[in-house]
């Protein structure tokens, strides 16, 4: 998708920093996806018998791979959706690290578990099956393999639907896991269009669907896996708020706001959208904040220097920009950019508005882009109200010395996860996802193991 999809039966790549298209991948028929379904099942067959141990193996020589071709595949990324280099070969590392993970525990996390009952009873995890996975593009390897590994892990197969505009990342990790020794199906590249997204759903073969991407794309998709009985995880848009209370670090609050916010050219879901500020604090971490942000490097991003490269598409950079202007009209303050940067390429300014309040675009809607936030609370109380005022409940952060009160604050947000003193972040050890629109379900860790398994009770000799 990088520029907006310009013919109906091509993906483009289209590199965003330039507009050069510079790939074309020709979307699949109904036929061709029957092939496909079918190659699925016969690999999730074969994978699903092999030994645990086996498995394990793949996924080591999984993480291998992927550290041995960090520059191909990093440069991928970099020309297809813009992330800057070394963004993009520290995602190809955190998705070895995440192969390395699930290695080390999958056996203890696939093992049989015991019950109250005793010795007679326990239970199983089986695999369900093909799963389909509709992925967005803004970390074009991470958001598949953080789903992909725990669900193959189970034995399951995934069939990836990835976004268009990212279709040489989704090429290349498939090549990745069949020379890793994955059985050929047992992960594979649907390239196809909404019509045959939907024919894919309702087929028997497809045990149960993962979406990652907007809230009218994960209602649309949990419509139809629901009316055909299939389990589906949603991880669906955010607006995360960043907590900074009057006792906090704002030296190194400052620091973790301006990654937490501007990371991957402010295109995360777990971005630290909405900074709410403690009055007593706030004018300060707003001049230190701003001076950070203004010292970003913009650029090329493909250079070793660039911090923040353009976005994604030029779609996405005219609604933010429409999002900040909107805010604007309705009294937000300019501190920092607000406009596209001219040229060819897809690059917005990055962006700091102050005064922000509810009801204006940048405060109610999710921001997907280089623009942060900046809103004032009269205290702890109003701060948890501002936080929670939004449709989405992704995650958040909270920023303060009393690691007391920070406990008993974490159960009034309303997010699937809470950083205390840090930034959003995914990571393998912990589940990852939201409440309220933001999706249901979780990733990561021993749950994204669980959620596409089927939890067998074996009872022996119940009287």
């Amino acid at each position: 998708m990088n520029q907006v999809v310009l013919q109906t039966d091509t993906a483009l790549s289209t590199n965003p920093a330039n507009g050069e298209v510079f790939a074309k991948y020709p979307y699949e028929s109904a036929t061709s996806l029957e092939r496909s379904l079918t190659t699925a099942t016969q690999g999730y067959k074969t994978w699903s018998s092999m030994a645990v141990s086996a498995r394990l193996g793949v996924l080591r020589r999984m993480a291998e791979i992927l550290r041995r071709d960090v520059e191909a595949l990093g440069m991928m990324a970099t020309k297809e959706m813009g992330k800057p280099i070394v963004q993009a070969r520290a995602e190809v590392e955190k998705c070895a690290i995440l192969c390395d993970w699930y290695a080390e525990n999958g056996a203890d996390l696939l093992a049989d578990k015991p019950t109250s009952v005793g010795e007679q009873a326990y239970v199983s995890f089986l695999p369900l099956g093909p799963v389909l996975a509709i992925m967005p593009w803004n970390f074009p390897y991470w958001q598949i393999l953080r789903g992909a590994v725990p669900i193959l892990l189970g034995g399951n197969a995934y069939v990836l639907k990835h976004a268009p505009n990212v279709m040489g990342c989704a090429y290349l990790t498939e090549a990745a896991w069949l020379e890793a020794g994955l059985p050929k199906g047992a992960f594979s590249v649907v390239n196809i269009t909404n019509d045959l997204v939907s024919k894919a759903i309702v087929d028997n073969r497809i045990a149960a669907v993962a979406v990652t991407g907007s809230v009218r794309a994960g209602s649309a998709i949990a419509s139809q896996a629901g009316a055909a009985l299939k389990k589906t995880v949603l991880e669906l848009g955010g607006s995360d708020p960043f907590i900074v209370l009057a006792d906090a670090d704002l030296e190194e609050a400052v620091k973790a706001a301006v990654v937490g916010r501007f990371q991957n050219s402010g295109q995360i879901c777990i971005a630290a959208k909405r900074i709410i500020l403690d009055a007593p604090i706030a004018e300060e971490f707003t001049e230190r904040f701003v001076q950070a942000v203004a010292a970003l490097r913009v650029g090329d991003p493909q250079s070793e220097d660039t911090y923040i490269g353009p976005m994604a598409r030029h779609d996405l950079r005219d609604e933010l920009d429409t999002q900040v202007q909107r805010s604007v009209e309705a009294g937000a303050r300019v501190l920092l950019g607000a406009s596209k940067i001219p040229g060819d390429g897809n690059f917005y300014a990055p962006t700091v508005l102050g005064n922000v309040k509810p009801g204006m675009a940048t405060f109610d809607q999710e921001t997907f882009g280089p623009a942060a936030s900046l809103i004032v609370a009269k205290g702890v109380d109003e701060a948890i109200d501002l936080a929670n005022n939004s449709e989405f409940g992704l995650s958040g952060a909270i920023w303060t010395r009393n690691k007391g009160l920070a406990r008993d604050l974490a159960r009034r947000v309303e997010t699937g996860g809470l950083f205390v003193n840090g930034f959003s972040a995914s990571d393998p050890r912990v589940p990852i996802g939201g409440v309220k629109k933001s999706g249901y379900g979780r990733e990561l860790s021993h749950f994204g193991v669980q959620e596409f398994m089927n939890a067998q009770t074996v009872w022996f000799d119940r009287k």
